[in-house]
């Protein structure tokens, strides 16, 4: 356990980083999860609109620092990739 000032506030901090980063992954993980279940459905109109609200989400993730930039471009690019696959 910290016993510094500083330390303690940094301990306070990092919780509060790590609850806010797990909710942020959940919400994506499940937008991503909708996307999928859309697509293997064969849904073309339902699966582009998931991924419309999913891709915002991702990006947002990411600027925040819960996903590293290339992590979430490379989700974005499978879940792109795998509706696109539905139009042609």
């Amino acid at each position: 356990m910290a016993t510094h000032k500083s330390a303690i506030k940094r301990s306070k901090q990092s919780e509060k980083h790590r609850i806010r980063n797990a909710s942020i992954k959940t919400g994506v993980r499940t937008m991503i999860k909708e996307v999928i279940q859309v697509a293997d459905d064969k849904d073309k109109e339902g699966s582009a609109a998931a991924l419309a609200k999913a891709i915002p989400a991702i990006s947002k993730a990411a600027a925040k620092g819960v996903f590293h930039k290339k992590n979430a471009s490379r989700k974005i690019s499978r879940l792109t990739k795998r509706v696109n696959k539905l139009s042609a």
